[in-house]
């Protein structure tokens, strides 16, 4: 099976589309500060960034030129890289804006949501809802998004938010346009998603195909213990400011970067190494350098 590889993927995931510098200073806006931040990342043991292009403002951004900036300037920078754009983009994008950007600029990946769902910002604490938000991913968006993204050469990283995602691309792959090995990116902690829990992250496990790669993310404090469990099942890890702006300890993240080595850590500790980028890519059945 394709995840039973003693290499380990690590993907930073630099901003997303709800973390600003007032949170952590670290987060990056501009394409140079994407570039230099996304070259730590590989220094520390990344083998691929996720993106979600700001403008200067730091809000996120469905204008192709400014993406297009922002992964030049990282494979610039750092072209041994993987560079895997968001197809989520931020709130209130159209279907339309989101997939453009992604067929113009042809990264090597890209994010593929697979359900319609809450997506929302919550005091975790009180419970008390700040911002309410349903991310539309309907069936036939999931089938054009597919398809676009591997019509361009593009590999689809497919976002399941519970087991329900794998279950809609399942259904929609009968139709034959998707390349193995298919990747899935297990997310945990979102407001509207599910939980961490470690059964379900076995039977999410066992429900992804024979030849399936899976890779976990979670949101604030989930995401020490759901990719501590993803390494030793066999899995992939991401880390990086968009899903958690801090340390285990408490203490705000110096970048993105700091994550990538407590996950190079964590892998060692667990008699696994970090995949180079090119080794990354032949277990994704990634085409693109």
């Amino acid at each position: 099976m394709a995840r039973t590889s003693k290499k380990v993927i690590i993907c930073a995931a630099l901003a997303g589309a709800a973390t600003f510098k007032n949170q952590n200073p670290a987060v990056p806006y501009t394409p140079e500060e994407f570039a230099e931040e996304a070259a730590k990342c590989y220094k520390a043991g990344a083998a691929m960034v996720h993106v979600h292009a700001r403008d200067d403002s730091g809000m996120p951004t469905h204008e192709i030129d400014r993406i297009k900036a922002t992964h030049d300037a990282i494979k610039d920078k750092t072209p041994e890289l993987i560079v895997n754009l968001t197809s989520a983009v931020g709130m209130g994008k159209t279907p339309e804006q989101r997939i453009a950007q992604i067929v113009a600029i042809k990264p090597a990946m890209a994010s593929l949501n697979t359900n319609t769902m809450n997506f929302s910002i919550m005091d975790r604490k009180t419970g008390q809802i700040l911002i309410d938000y349903i991310f539309e991913n309907t069936f036939t968006m999931l089938q054009d998004f597919g398809k676009a993204m591997e019509e361009n050469n593009v590999k689809p990283e497919i976002e399941c938010y519970d087991v329900s995602g794998i279950d809609n691309t399942l259904l929609i792959a009968k139709q034959g346009f998707f390349s193995e090995p298919m990747n899935f990116n297990f997310v945990w902690g979102v407001a509207g998603g599910q939980k961490f829990r470690p059964e379900v992250m076995v039977a999410m496990m066992n429900a992804i195909p024979e030849n399936a790669n899976f890779t976990t993310c979670a949101v604030g404090t989930e995401q020490f213990p759901a990719n501590a469990m993803s390494c030793i099942l066999g899995g992939h890890m991401r880390v990086g400011l968009e899903d958690n702006i801090r340390m285990p300890n408490g203490e705000l993240a110096k970048g993105s970067y700091e994550e990538v080595e407590w996950a190079v850590n964590l892998a060692q500790s667990l008699g696994r190494e970090p995949a180079t980028p090119d080794e990354a890519r032949e277990i994704m059945g990634i085409k693109q350098k």
